[in-house]
């Protein structure tokens, strides 16, 4: 029996990584880039909206999210950092990646 996939990050952050990349995606396009359904990516969307780490308008028929950096991640080991580092970390090589190109 393979041994099972796991992966360093939660799936809230990577419904937060997906929608920094992307402030327009629609959560369908979310949830499968995760590989969750709608309905969980809708709801990590409420929790991160709850806790004040996006924010999200209506523009037309589509909704365009805002993530907010400046707030602490949220488990004591790395409250100590800010969700901006943790998105310049993981975004980090792709931009670095199409400047040298």
């Amino acid at each position: 029996m393979p041994a099972e996939r796991w992966t360093f990050l939660t799936n809230y952050g990577h419904v937060l990584l997906c929608i920094a990349a992307d402030p327009e995606i629609r959560l369908r396009d979310v949830a499968a880039r995760v590989g969750i359904t709608e309905r969980a990516a809708q709801r990590i969307v409420a929790d991160l909206i709850e806790g004040g780490y996006l924010e999200s308008e209506k523009v037309g028929r589509r909704n365009q999210y805002r993530v907010n950096g400046a707030l602490p991640l949220r488990h004591p080991i790395e409250e100590q950092s800010q969700v901006a580092a943790l998105l310049s970390l993981i975004q980090a090589p792709k931009t670095r990646g199409a400047r040298r190109g």
